[in-house]
């Protein structure tokens, strides 16, 4: 089998094809990126490029893919990227690399989204299932991409029956040693909460996103659909709090939003006023079809996860 990993130099590029690379079922994996992270084995080709070039197309005729996996998006801008440019990367490209796989006959198009995709709604259920409308914010790019992506994959469904879409809905991603926006909240030394919200997170191990992402390659092709990838559980900013033994501060939503404003208009604080939802409305994921129709069951909960978390970087913080 061949296969095509766009964002392979990002944190779950590099941990799924590290794994992939040991899998002897796979004969060559192609890599694509803007740059170049990791060393790879002679397995790995790797091709400095962005997503929007059209030559992707003959990278993936010319190495006769079988299947794409899509994990290359735009999570935290740059400050010089245009949200037209952000479009063109998150949206345009994913649908000009569908179509490209799919004209090629690739046989499986493997590609994350998010919970964001539902959106950050007051009325979000919890949890919620793949079946629940997804009102991705516009206001809030990466989950409003994530929407018009996956709405647009469902027309390209029909157009193109041969490709299969596994669609996988990630919650928030940790490992010991991730690092991003959402990480750095819970390292302050005091958390944010939003007056009348709990704000729940649910997380996913980052070695359960690249087992399911693994076993898609391999799984029955009737399995192709899409799901919710998380944790069991989910966890509220006061059981967060009680685990790093962090004090909690309480803001208005309309405080938080105008200082935020402030803050990041004078380059004080990576976050803008639209994080405000992010904190208020975080989508619980239900992952019952993950279990019961894709056949994975996640080897650890919200809770499990973040305790791993918490504790290697408590341990860090010591030395």
């Amino acid at each position: 089998m061949n296969i095509l990993v766009t964002g392979a130099s990002g944190y779950i590029g590099s941990l799924l094809i590290q794994q992939l690379e040991k899998n002897q079922q796979i004969s060559t994996i192609v890599a694509v990126d803007i740059k170049k992270g990791q060393e790879f084995t002679k397995k790995t080709k790797f091709y400095l490029m962005d997503i929007r070039d059209k030559q992707i197309w003959n990278v993936i005729k010319d190495h006769k893919i079988d299947a794409v996996v899509h994990l290359a998006s735009i999570v935290n801008p740059p400050e010089n990227l245009t949200r037209e440019e952000q479009y063109e990367i998150d949206v345009k490209a994913t649908i000009q690399i569908f179509k490209f796989s799919a004209i090629s006959m690739v046989k499986r198009f493997i590609i994350t989204s998010s919970g964001a995709a539902y959106g950050y709604y007051p009325d979000n259920p919890i949890p919620l299932k793949e079946n629940h409308p997804l009102r991705g914010n516009i206001e809030f790019a990466y989950s409003y991409h994530k929407r018009i992506i996956e709405k647009n994959l469902a027309l390209l469904s029909k157009q193109y029956p041969h490709t299969k879409q596994f669609i996988f809905r990630v919650s928030t991603i940790l490992g010991e040693k991730t690092s991003n926006q959402i990480t750095s909240l819970f390292k302050k030394k005091f958390l944010i909460g939003i007056k009348g919200s709990s704000s729940p997170f649910c997380f996913v191990w980052d070695k359960d996103v690249v087992n399911c992402l693994e076993k898609s390659l391999f799984c029955e092709i009737k399995k192709a659909d899409i799901y919710n990838l998380s944790g069991d559980g989910f966890l509220t900013i006061q059981e967060i709090a009680e685990i790093l033994n962090k004090k909690i501060i309480f803001f208005s939503p309309e405080l938080l939003r105008f200082s935020l404003k402030i803050l990041n208009k004078l380059k004080l604080s990576q976050y803008s006023s639209e994080q405000v939802l992010f904190l208020q409305y975080r989508p619980v994921l239900d992952n019952t079809k993950l279990k019961r129709k894709f056949g994975y069951i996640p080897k650890k909960t919200s809770k499990e996860v973040f305790l791993d978390f918490a504790k290697y970087n408590q341990i860090q913080s010591l030395r």
